[in-house]
This record gives structure tokens, C-alpha cells and sequence, in this order.
């Protein structure tokens, strides 16, 4: 039996991803059959019903599968979707970003590595008076978006689903752990969209990999089904300089309103 508290929060998901949401429970308690139960007895992240509000994106419409790490580990900042800390509204501030961006050291880095790709900060230089003057054209300009819901919303029109390799956060558990229970989900997830693509004479989504946790999901029987981009996870301040990634984001141009 998979308890309640988790099949009452597949509500939040888009209904094309419902019955897939289940049926990655199911392989969960095939594979772990106390996890489930251990998990829902205890405390753990992100609260409010919020585990699966990454799939809000119909499935019809991913074409990234970008995958992290795991959920913040405080409640404000926990919102069931990839690295989008739920503590941060405004992005900019007069000194450059905003003091909870710079808290939530992977949006911080996305951020920079973004303005690096579009020319607006040199890699050498993404501190100080240089993003000062950035923040300010930003803040002063009616194209370019202001707060952390606008850029999850031009993620959401890329097509992208924010998903983490563990859905869950539990302080006395190591992330590395974790997600190892998560494995038949992800499985059952990727096996999805696959299947999909094909169903429908579409190229499969592309997988957007951050970090040694979620590069384990290469060892699932669907990874092969995939085009992949794999980075350092962007708590790594190499992530700024990153080619691959400034590559495949450059020309989303996510920071433009769009």
C-alpha cells in the first residue's frame, strides 16, 4: 500500500503525469517496500503537499529534463521543483543580486552563468561595480524579468521539468542515500516520456544533468533513450564558466521577459 499522504499530492501534478507518478510509487515499495511508509511517518521536505509540483509541466510539453540534486533543506525554501527556492522573490538589489539569491548559492551561479552567456559579465569579472551595473540596467529596464517566479515561468515555456534526483529532504539521511530510494521513480519517469516520444514520432527530451547525484540516473535502463548534457552542479562556482551549459541556455535568453 502506498500511504495516503503521498497519493494525496499527486493532485498538485498535471493529469497527464498522474498515473506515471503512481506507478513510480509503485516501484518504489516493489523495490523498498518500507520506504514509503518510513518516509510518510517521519519529518522531510519540501512540506505542504508540494513532493511532485515539478510535474506541473504536461508531459506533452517536456523537451528538458533538467535534474538536480534534492530539495533545500528549509521549509520556505523547499518547493518540490529544481533549485527554485521558494525564499527568493526578487532577483536584483542596487549592489547586484539580491541578498536571498546570494543565499541559494546554485541560483546565484545559474544566474551569473546566464549573464556570462549573454556577454553581459566577462567570466573574470562577476562581482563587484561590473554587476552593480548589471543589476542596475536590470532593474531600470521593462525587458528584463525581476523575480525568481518569472524565471521558473520562461523555464516552464522552454519546456523544461525541474525535477530533482531526490524528491525528498530529510536531515539525518545523506542526499547520496536518498536518492538511491528514488531510482524506480525516475525510471518510471523517464521510461514515460520515452515511450511518449515515440507514441507520438517525437524526438525524446533532452536530459540536463547537475551533479554526481544525478548523473546516476546514466545507470538507468532508460538513460540510453536520451540526448544528454551533464555539468558540475551548480553549487560549484566552476558552473559559471561552463561551456556546455552556457551553450545550451544561451540562447533561451531566460532572463528577458518573455
Amino acid at each position: 500500500m502506498i500511504p495516503h499522504s503521498f497519493t494525496s499530492q499527486i493532485a498538485l501534478a498535471h493529469a497527464s503525469w498522474r498515473p506515471v507518478i503512481e506507478a513510480g510509487l509503485r516501484a518504489i515499495d516493489e523495490a523498498y517496500p518500507d520506504y514509503l511508509e518510513t518516509l510518510a511517518d517521519g519529518h522531510y521536505l519540501p512540506n505542504g503537499g508540494r513532493v511532485f509540483a515539478a510535474f506541473a509541466q504536461p508531459l506533452d510539453a517536456v523537451r528538458y529534463v533538467l535534474v538536480g540534486e534534492g530539495p533545500y533543506p528549509r521549509p520556505d525554501s523547499a518547493t518540490g521543483v529544481c533549485f527554485m527556492d521558494g525564499a527568493v522573490s526578487q532577483l536584483w538589489s542596487e549592489k547586484g543580486l539580491s541578498k536571498p539569491v546570494n543565499r541559494a548559492t546554485s541560483l546565484r551561479n545559474f544566474m551569473k552563468m546566464l549573464l556570462v552567456a549573454d556577454g553581459q559579465l566577462m567570466l573574470e569579472q562577476t562581482t563587484g561595480e561590473v554587476l552593480s551595473e548589471v543589476a542596475h540596467k536590470a532593474r531600470t529596464s521593462d525587458h528584463v524579468i525581476q523575480t525568481l517566479p518569472e524565471l521558473q515561468a520562461n523555464l516552464t515555456k522552454h519546456g523544461f521539468l525541474l525535477l530533482n534526483a531526490t524528491l525528498v529532504y530529510r536531515a539525518d539521511v545523506p542526499p547520496l542515500k536518498e536518492a538511491k530510494a528514488w531510482l524506480p521513480f525516475l525510471q518510471t519517469v523517464l521510461a514515460a516520456l520515452a515511450d511518449h516520444a515515440v507514441k507520438h514520432g517525437k524526438e525524446p527530451p533532452t536530459l540536463v544533468l547537475w551533479g554526481k547525484i544525478a548523473v546516476q540516473l546514466e545507470a538507468l535502463p532508460a538513460n540510453s533513450r536520451f540526448p544528454k548534457k551533464t555539468s558540475e552542479h551548480p553549487y560549484n562556482l566552476s558552473f559559471i564558466g561552463n561551456a556546455t551549459m552556457q551553450h545550451l541556455f544561451g540562447s533561451m535568453h531566460l532572463l528577458r521577459k518573455q
